[in-house]
């Protein structure tokens, strides 16, 4: 009896750590960024925690694809299609989404500082828990978006008006 509760507990552990483990491993597919990176076409493609640091990803189409982790700093995705996308946890900061369809896309807990998502449809994205803090929203779709716990501070928001500092959840005009 003793030792079914050992193994037991033994087994609860190695399992409990290889999950902890495997969440913090982030792994994308190479061949699916070399496609992106030559045709700027890569749906239901897995580049989770690529780093794309700086790309011009303009017009790219990226539907369903897994960017969770991925490090879009300062990327140019204007005009990109990205519905269903996961970028979830994503740095975006300084990026340029202005007029990308993320119709559906899981921006949870993303960073996007400075973003610049003037135009953007951004219908029923996800947005909990992101930082928004001086991004620009003028004329973006946001009808049914999830803003739960979303750092708004000094954001542009749809209608142009600035967003208090301390704005979260809303824009506090």
């Amino acid at each position: 009896m003793k030792r079914s509760i050992v193994y037991m507990a033994c087994t609860v552990l190695l399992c409990g750590g290889m999950v902890l483990v495997s969440e913090n491993v982030v792994a994308f597919n190479p061949v699916d960024l070399q496609k992106l990176k030559t045709t700027k076409n890569c749906t239901h493609c897995d580049l989770s925690g690529a780093d794309l640091n700086g790309a011009n990803l303009n017009r790219a189409d990226l539907n369903g694809s897994d960017l969770s982790g991925a490090n879009l700093s300062g990327v140019n995705l204007s005009g990109a299609n990205l519905p269903r996308a996961n970028l979830c946890r994503a740095n975006l900061s300084q990026a340029n989404l202005g007029g990308a369809d993320l119709f559906k896309v899981d921006l949870s807990q993303a960073n996007l500082s400075e973003a610049k998502l003037f135009g953007a449809n951004m219908g029923s994205v996800n947005l909990d828990s992101a930082n928004l803090g001086n991004a620009n929203l003028r004329g973006a779709n946001l009808g049914g978006a999830n803003l739960n716990w979303a750092n708004l501070s000094g954001a542009t928001w749809i209608d142009g008006s600035k967003c208090q500092a301390g704005s979260i959840g809303e824009c506090k005009k």
